[in-house]
């Protein structure tokens, strides 16, 4: 496989499924500190102790060693985000938490010591718990605001140490999990179309600020906008089957089109007629929209879904949709597309001309610790293996198509705490953490079989992939 010399390999994490330390140095509470099930439970009123990510894997405490194996892998680029409960405990203080400013200070320092460059997500589904209890999250035009007061302080503080920025994690999931995306405390059922659209329009001008006060105050950083990628497939080649395929995947382009064109498309202000859905807006954020677009997109890549007549529901993650027939399926349910994520670059690439980055891709399964016959412990997890594998020669194959792909990081490069089911067993990382799902363990990493296998695969940038 032929990949560009300067192409970004590496992993992701985010903040509130590995950092731990809710309560240390000024971090105030997050959403996530009172989802104690996951995102398919409603939050608690305070943390509670069966929530595995208030402890998480302690990386917040950990960090330096699990740089170390990171860069032992030859990363080169890290995705992690930064606790907006760590800067702003409330979200809406005055003034910053200089210690939570410290504590990414040093991670960051960390990770360049090694030539590791950050990738760093701005709010990855963790608004500050404050901000939705009392303001209802994105559905309140103030959020804009508080997230503008919150990036020019990280612009400020960390230009120099991170080039590449994120602005909102799958920016499009908050239409069908508006708690967990956009801290909207109002359930879902009693949320209007407006609600959720006008929640959508607040995050799109925040998104476009943040762009705007990067390319000001960072002129060489790059500003992404990331959303979850779901490649969508008809059931037959029947007329109606192609139309609900075209109009599911408006709903989801619909996102990129805004960061990159700047303007609400054409499809979308039919919909929002026929739905009687008005979106509050000014001139000025118009404006703003179109003259402040990112430098690239970036999206999660998980699983393929169809639409149509018929068919088995369940095909998805948030997103929802129907069974693949042709598809085998991962422990979770998620079905295994490793094509689907070749033709998701190439239509994205066809659609924006804009360069992609695949930021979140990786396998949930449960992995069994086992002596590796050296005195260690270690996972043969060669299902890992060859899931990255294919995935990886289709992103070759997109390359190779033209599409200008600037880097790769798995999803939970390190187990992690899962978003959606708040599990410790449902692990995606080449470095197994001992902890249990009853919160039990030592913390003590040990490097998968897959650790290797990416370490060689980085080492001979991609040549070391079976086709």
């Amino acid at each position: 496989m032929i990949f560009p010399d300067d192409f970004l390999w590496g992993g992701a994490v985010a903040a509130n499924q590995c950092e731990g330390a809710y309560h240390e140095d000024g971090k105030g509470l997050d959403i996530q500190d009172v989802m104690p099930k996951g995102i398919l439970s409603g939050p608690t009123a305070e943390p509670t102790p069966d929530n595995l990510k208030l402890k998480a894997i302690d990386f917040y405490h950990r960090y330096p060693e699990d740089i170390k194996l990171f860069a032992e892998m030859g990363f080169k680029v890290f995705r992690t985000s930064i606790a907006w409960s760590r800067i702003y405990p409330n979200g809406d203080d005055a003034e910053p938490n200089e210690e939570g400013l410290a504590f990414y200070d040093r991670l960051f320092d960390e990770c360049r010591k090694y030539g590791i460059e950050p990738l760093v997500t701005i709010s990855h589904y963790e608004t500050p718990l404050h901000l939705a209890k009392a303001y209802n999250g994105w559905a309140n035009h103030a959020l804009i605001g508080f997230y503008e007061r919150y990036v020019r302080t990280l612009f400020e503080r960390y230009r120099g140490k991170v080039k590449y920025w994120l602005t909102f994690n799958e920016i499009n999931s908050v239409l069908h999990q508006p708690l967990l995306s956009g801290g909207i405390m109002t359930p879902r059922e009693k949320l209007s179309l407006t609600d959720l659209y006008q929640a959508c329009h607040h995050e799109f001008v925040a998104s476009a600020l943040a762009t705007k006060l990067a390319h000001e105050m960072m002129p060489e950083a790059k500003v992404g906008c990331m959303i979850l990628a779901m490649p969508i497939y008809p059931l037959t080649p029947a007329p109606d089957d192609m139309i609900a395929v075209m109009q599911a995947n408006h709903f989801n382009d619909f996102f990129g089109d805004m960061h990159v064109r700047g303007r609400y498309p054409g499809y979308m202000k039919r919909y929002f007629r026929e739905n009687g859905i008005e979106i509050r807006m000014t001139p000025e954020e118009e404006l703003l929209l179109r003259e402040n677009t990112v430098d690239f997109v970036s999206f999660s890549y998980y699983v393929s879904i169809c639409e149509g007549r018929g068919g088995e529901n369940g095909g998805g993650n948030i997103l929802g949709g129907k069974k693949n027939p042709y598809l085998k399926a991962s422990e979770w349910g998620w079905q295994i597309d490793p094509q689907g994520l070749r033709y998701t670059l190439n239509r994205f690439y066809d659609r924006w001309q804009k360069p992609l980055f695949i930021v979140e891709n990786g396998l949930g399964a449960r992995d069994v610790l086992v002596d590796d016959g050296k005195g260690g412990r270690t996972v043969e997890d060669d299902y890992r293996i060859a899931y990255l594998n294919d995935h990886l020669v289709q992103v070759g194959e997109a390359i190779a198509d033209g599409v200008p792909v600037m880097g790769y990081t798995t999803w939970g490069c390190i187990d992690l705490v899962s978003a959606s089911t708040a599990q410790m067993s449902k692990r995606y990382g080449f470095i197994y953490v001992d902890r249990n799902d009853d919160g039990t363990g030592t913390l003590a990493r040990y490097p998968k079989k897959s650790f290797y296998w990416y370490r060689d695969v980085i080492a001979s940038n991609g040549a070391a992939l079976k086709a």
